[in-house]
C-alpha cells in the first residue's frame, strides 16, 4: 500500500509539472515536506544553497516556479519508477524526459549573447573565457546539425517521509548524464 502511496505521490508531481500553472504552486507545495530539511537539486545546481542546490520551501518553489515557465515539457516515468520503502522513509528513482523546440535563430542569439557577457566579465582569465566560448560554440554547431526539437534524457531520484499518514517529498534529485567534460573543474 506504502509503495501506492508514494506513486500516487509522484503522480501528482507530474501533473503539476504537466499544468505548469504557477497559479497551482500552492497546492503544488503541499507534495513536499517541512522547509528545514527539504532538498531539491536541479540539473545545474554545484554548490549548496546556490542557484539550483534550493533548501527550503522558497528555494525549491523559485526552483519550480522557474522550471514550469522556461524549462521544456517534463515527463517522468511514474509507472517504470523504482520505488521502496521502509517504515516512514521511501526513496524512488525514475527515468524522464525534457521536450523543447529551440529555434536555430535564438541558439545563434542566445550564443553571441553569451560572448558578450564571457567577453565583459571582470576578472576572467583570457584563456579561460576563450576556452568556453569554442567549448559552447562547437556544442552549438553540433547541435544545429539536428531538429530544433530537442529531448534530453534525465534521471530523478527522490526521498518521501510519510508524517500524519501522509506521504511528502523531502529531498530529490535531477540529473543529466555527462557525456563530455565535466563543466565545472576544481584543482
Amino acid at each position: 500500500m506504502d509503495i501506492d502511496d508514494v506513486r500516487t505521490l509522484l503522480q501528482k508531481f507530474q501533473e503539476g509539472y504537466i499544468a505548469r500553472n504557477p497559479e497551482n504552486l500552492p497546492w503544488f507545495m503541499d507534495l513536499f515536506g517541512p522547509d528545514d530539511t527539504l532538498e531539491v537539486i536541479g540539473t545545474n545546481a554545484v554548490t549548496p544553497g546556490d542557484d539550483e542546490w534550493c533548501r527550503g520551501r522558497a528555494a525549491t518553489q523559485a526552483l519550480i516556479e522557474s522550471d514550469w515557465r522556461y524549462w521544456g515539457d517534463i515527463r517522468f516515468d511514474v509507472a517504470g519508477a523504482n520505488i521502496a520503502t521502509q517504515g516512514e522513509v521511501a526513496w524512488l528513482s525514475t527515468t524522464g524526459t525534457v521536450t523543447d523546440v529551440i529555434p536555430y535563430s535564438d541558439r545563434y542569439e542566445g550564443y553571441l549573447a553569451y560572448v558578450a557577457d564571457t567577453l565583459e566579465e571582470e576578472g576572467v582569465k583570457p584563456k579561460e573565457a576563450m576556452l568556453d566560448i569554442i567549448r559552447l560554440g562547437n556544442d552549438i554547431l553540433a547541435g544545429l546539425q539536428l531538429p530544433e526539437r530537442c529531448v534530453w534524457p534525465f534521471r530523478f531520484t527522490a526521498v518521501a517521509v510519510k508524517s500524519g499518514g501522509v506521504w511528502r517529498f523531502q529531498q530529490m534529485q535531477y540529473s543529466f548524464a555527462t557525456t563530455r567534460s565535466p563543466d565545472v573543474r576544481h584543482s
